[in-house]
């Protein structure tokens, strides 16, 4: 059976390598490549989506609720005098 203390030390020193090596630099730049790549999409954030998809769900109960009325402005109910 492995001694889990071999693997704890191979695990720390692979660590090591790796922050050491270019693959740490190449996951930064990468980041600000994305980052920036992003940046120029002109994304919004969830919250901002879930804002506006509220304020366009009043937007269409308001309109509704106007055509209905104008409707029953143009076409009043016929009374039966």
């Amino acid at each position: 059976m492995l001694d889990p203390r071999i693997l704890d030390d191979l695990a720390s020193r692979l660590g090591k390598l790796v922050s050491a090596s270019p693959v740490a630099d190449i996951e930064k730049n990468a980041r600000a490549l994305l980052a920036t790549f992003f940046t120029k999409l002109d994304l919004v954030s969830r919250e901002e989506f879930d804002i506006q998809t509220q304020v366009l769900q009043r937007s269409r109960a308001k309109l509704q609720e106007l055509e209905e009325r104008l409707d029953r402005l143009e076409n009043p109910p016929e009374s039966k005098s």
